[in-house]
């Protein structure tokens, strides 16, 4: 079914129904696709062109016109056939001035098969089986016209409007599917290969994920969740359950990204400012996998960054303008000051409870948003904002109740599972990860008033299975060392406050202390510097130096 034939001077391309054939396009050559012997039974052809990213057109005339025509990386168009007629002809060119790489493919249909875009009132073909997609950094919106019932060579197209029951058009179906390219691979040809596995109906229920289904009552658009970088192919198939019939859209893809933008591409979306935040932070987060228990000072500082500097990147991005460097700056400020507050609240008040809570929500936080990351965060009852959140929190609520009666080994595994995963969010800024979006998503869900409605489903493949394998590795490393380590210690330090008063009361008391007779702060400055000052004076020579009385 994959046939090659890149066309560079002929202007002619033969073609065979359900093969796919890549050609070359320029602006000034204009391309004649031509179909011949074309077998009676079949009433429609959808004929359809795929680039990577540079614009191509497709029309029925050589001098195409708005109603006649498609402009777009993917686009086609649907030929009714007349009586008799065994050749379909179209007309190909690019938009761009060099030459542009495209595949192309003919999809007959017979008269019992829906016709994809038959009842289409919105866009400028009378007919349309285009997907049409925009994208956001956010989310991406697919949206496409309804379809009609088939009907034979030379009859008259079935009513749009003439009622609902099950002899109109009100009784088609609409999967939604969706495909995902290999990660980190933004090769032209790899799309082109990929593309195939989603234009024909049978290929697409074999290789794409359904995610939903539509009726003819709901709305034609569906919004995923953004993943920039990663490719994704979506089509739609619309069924006649009355015939069992099945016709497929026009595929169409998204990198959620530019190619020709000189910053932050579809080859760099990282900005150096989130790789220096997030490195600095998985430093951080390492540390207190292995040795935060231990180190109960560095542990509250880390947990109150992380707690501080989400909300105040929440606020600052819900009430100003600013631009996502200078938020991201403030953010780490912000979040170094709650740490070092945290810390400061620990030392003169000595609440391990209170400090139990916060490092126990901010994992409950985490396991929260891992459950929604499951297919489970897809469901339509979480659409509603309420539900969704009231949920949440009682997921995240959960995890610090559990523990309430062992707050070691909480903050043990908070350490070894907040820790651990602040590295796969550092990896995630120099290679594609899925797991990201863990805590992204959450993110999204906060910041974005529109974001419920968009499905979040991700790709799994090799990358996100050897990160995942870090991620386990390290949790599970860190948890055991810091059991082991601790098993035989106190559970946590001495309030600091107490300690360091009940210390000073009672050197001012205890005169056999030796501690009790150590000079004042001052005067131990003060001799410390009269003995640096000596090591630099001269060392006077042996011998009297009083002159000798006459």
């Amino acid at each position: 079914l994959w046939s090659l034939s890149l066309l560079s001077e002929s202007s002619l391309l033969e073609l065979s129904l359900g093969k796919f054939r890549n050609v070359l396009l320029n602006q000034t050559n204009p391309v004649e696709a031509v179909i011949r012997n074309i077998a009676s039974n079949v009433t429609v052809i959808i004929f359809q062109v795929h680039s990577q990213q540079s614009d191509v057109v497709i029309s029925f005339d050589k001098n195409p016109s708005t109603n006649s025509s498609g402009t777009g990386v993917d686009r086609g168009l649907i030929s009714i056939l007349r009586p008799q007629q065994t050749v379909c002809t179209w007309y190909l060119r690019s938009l761009d001035a060099n030459q542009v790489l495209s595949t192309a493919i003919s999809m007959p249909y017979m008269e019992k098969d829906p016709i994809p875009g038959g009842c289409n009132l919105e866009f400028d073909l009378e007919v349309d089986p285009n997907i049409y997609l925009d994208y956001t950094l956010v989310d991406v919106r697919i949206k496409f016209a309804p379809a009609n019932l088939g009907y034979m060579r030379g009859a008259n197209p079935p009513s749009c409007d003439s009622g609902t029951g099950q002899n109109s058009r009100w009784r088609l179906r609409y999967d939604v599917y969706q495909y995902f390219l290999p990660e980190n691979n933004l090769s032209e040809m790899v799309l082109m290969s990929h593309l195939r596995k989603m234009s024909e109906v049978q290929s697409i229920k074999a290789n794409g994920v359904k995610m939903l289904t539509v009726t003819s009552d709901d709305k034609t658009d569906v919004y995923f969740s953004s993943l920039p970088g990663q490719g994704v192919i979506y089509n739609v198939i619309v069924w006649d359950p009355l015939w069992n019939t099945s016709a497929a859209y026009v595929p169409v893809h998204t990198y959620a990204c530019s190619f020709a933008d000189l910053v932050d591409n579809c080859s760099s979306l990282s900005k150096l400012s989130t790789k220096i935040f997030f490195t600095a932070l998985a430093v951080l987060g390492l540390f207190t996998c292995f040795f935060g228990h231990r180190f109960w000072k560095t542990d509250l500082f880390f947990m109150g960054f992380i707690v501080t500097g989400f909300f105040f990147f929440v606020f600052i991005t819900r009430v100003t303008s600013l631009g996502y460097d200078v938020r991201l700056v403030l953010t780490a400020v912000a979040g170094i000051t709650g740490g070092i507050l945290l810390v400061a609240s620990w030392w003169r008040f000595g609440s391990v409870l209170l400090c139990m809570l916060i490092i126990g929500l901010v994992l409950g936080f985490l396991f929260s948003s891992m459950v929604f990351f499951t297919p489970l965060g897809d469901y339509r009852v979480f659409r509603d904002d309420v539900v969704f959140w009231v949920t949440f929190s009682s997921v995240a609520l959960m995890i610090p109740v559990l523990f309430v009666g062992c707050p070691r080994i909480l903050n043990i595994l908070a350490c070894g599972i907040v820790g651990s995963y602040s590295v796969v969010l550092a990896i995630a800024c120099y290679v594609y990860t899925s797991l990201a979006y863990i805590a992204l998503d959450l993110l999204r869900r906060i910041l974005n008033d529109y974001f419920s409605r968009a499905y979040t489903n991700v790709p799994f493949q090799t990358n996100d299975f050897i990160v995942l394998a870090v991620w386990l590795m390290l949790a599970l490393s860190g948890v055991t060392v810091q059991l082991r380590r601790e098993r035989s210690e106190v559970p946590f330090p001495p309030h600091p406050y107490l300690t360091w008063k009940r210390e000073r009361e009672r050197r001012s008391t205890n005169v056999l202390d030796p501690s009790h007779h150590i000079p004042p702060l001052r005067e131990r400055i003060h001799g410390k510097l009269l003995q640096i000052k000596e090591l630099f004076q001269k060392e006077q020579p042996a011998g009297e130096r009083t002159p000798l009385l006459l």
